[in-house]
């Protein structure tokens, strides 16, 4: 399995990005039954190389540009087969393990800019490192166990984030209980960040009528554009609104790492709490996000219980207080902190920095080719690492053919980009996150998308 997948990854780019599942297989594997009598793993492997792994998403690819999606390490793959070994639980108790996951939140609390003894722990991705964010800001607007006793009772709290802000934040106010019309999202400047005077407004217009403003959502890395909301100019409105301020950098705020790019994050130091993915810019499998939350008192205080068969020790098993399952909802907790050591530890936060850089490097010189090509327009700024163009065509015609050439160009196998809707226009969307991608790779696509365009032109 080992040398199978070694090989896999060493020949990646001759294969496509991605293929369709047939039918056959994806009937095979829907309607296969809950086997009573066991199989030969032999058997079981052979399926698992026939069926699954020539289908799956392809964001190992060096051809992947879609979405934001890492593409992972050998280091982080042999890490993954190391922690399932040692099968921990990491929901607390006194163990290496626990020990380590602080180190890499130590790590991370440093790498962004907050304190070294601000809490954190690591979960699935930056949708549940949001919502314990949320959580944890409802419970700090005063006294957090009368609200997880009795609830909100009406309180009518009021969060702020840009319309450009992820879906995970709506999402994370609605599972929260609050209900999504309790987060007012700002429009966007031209350059795709919040507008703060319209935030002003908004919460002006909030205290009159009798809301209760709680919290303020930054974007490091919007999903559609890549842009930077004014992290600084945030963190002011913060602390003279009162109100919590959050920073979702779920892959942007593995920028700072990079010294060219840094500068445009300035002001995540000053957040209250900060999401973000391993799984991104972290080239760590999948999944590994974290919540960082500077008040590590305020963060226990939002999920911690006094129950008697978890009832902590001095010593024994049972020491190490506090545990995990005392900053998130989850008791049972796999080992994600050893993929993300072992990557943070092998290649180092300067060859990480470097990393990232390189990646943006790549998505401007896939917006030059874009500037030089007549039939292309760009959509957005290229902020960061996302690149949104389109190729032009008339009013009624240019949606669908550019939704149309993203799907011919998944289906080549060539590359795997995404679309999304731009100022009420369809476009092509790249984002340049995987550590193997070049120039070559995108210059590649470009051919293969202005060849495809061509024909439907024709057509």
């Amino acid at each position: 399995m080992l040398d199978d997948m070694f090989d896999s990854v060493m020949s990646l780019r001759d294969g496509p990005v991605w293929q369709s599942l047939p039918d056959e297989i994806r009937s095979e594997i829907r309607t296969q039954p809950c086997p009573e009598q066991g199989h030969d793993p032999k058997e079981l492997y052979s399926r698992f190389t026939s069926h699954i792994l020539p289908y799956a998403v392809g964001n190992r690819h060096p051809g992947f540009m879609g979405w934001v999606h890492g593409g992972g390490t050998l280091q982080g793959m042999l890490a993954e087969m190391l922690a399932a070994g040692l099968n921990a639980n990491l929901g607390g108790r006194d163990q290496a393990p626990v020990e380590l996951e602080r180190t890499v939140l130590r790590w991370t609390a440093q790498m962004a800019g907050l304190p070294e003894d601000s809490s954190g722990v690591l979960v699935t991705g930056s949708s549940m490192a949001n919502f314990i964010a949320i959580l944890t800001a409802t419970r700090a607007v005063s006294n957090g166990a009368d609200i997880r006793r009795s609830g909100l009772n009406g309180r009518p709290l009021t969060g702020y984030a840009a319309v450009t802000a992820h879906g995970c934040i709506s999402r994370g106010f609605d599972m929260a209980g609050l209900g999504t019309e309790a987060l007012r999202l700002i429009p966007a400047d031209e350059n795709f960040r919040m507008d703060t005077q319209k935030l002003r407004a908004a919460i002006r217009e909030d205290r009159a009528a009798g809301r209760e403003p709680f919290m303020l959502t930054g974007s490091a890395g919007t999903v559609d554009t890549g842009s930077i909301d004014p992290l600084n100019e945030l963190a002011d409105i913060a602390k003279e609104e009162n109100l919590w301020f959050h920073v979702d950098g779920a892959f942007g705020a593995l920028a700072r790492l990079s010294p060219d790019l840094a500068p445009m994050l300035a002001g995540i130091e000053r957040a209250d709490s900060l999401a973000l993915d391993f799984h991104k810019w972290g080239q760590v499998p999948y999944d590994a996000g974290c919540i960082i939350i500077r008040d590590a008192i305020q963060h226990r205080a939002t999920f911690a219980q006094n129950l008697a068969y978890l009832s902590r020790e001095t010593r024994g098993l049972a020491a190490g207080s506090p545990w995990f399952c005392d900053f998130g909802p989850d008791l049972s907790r796999g080992f994600r902190a050893l993929k993300v050591w072992m990557t943070l530890a092998t290649f180092g936060t300067e060859r990480l920095g470097q990393m990232v850089s390189g990646c943006c490097a790549v998505a401007r010189h896939l917006a030059d080719r874009i500037r030089q090509e007549p039939e292309l327009e760009l959509l957005a700024p290229v902020t960061l690492n996302i690149v949104c163009f389109r190729v032009r065509a008339p009013d009624a015609l240019s949606d669908e053919l550019n939704s149309e050439l993203v799907r011919d160009i998944q289906e080549s196998g060539v590359a795997a980009p995404s679309a999304t809707t731009i100022n009420g226009r369809r476009a092509i969307r790249c984002a340049i996150v995987n550590h193997r991608t070049t120039e070559a790779d995108t210059d590649r696509f470009m051919d293969a998308l202005l060849k495809r365009a061509g024909e439907r032109s024709a057509r």
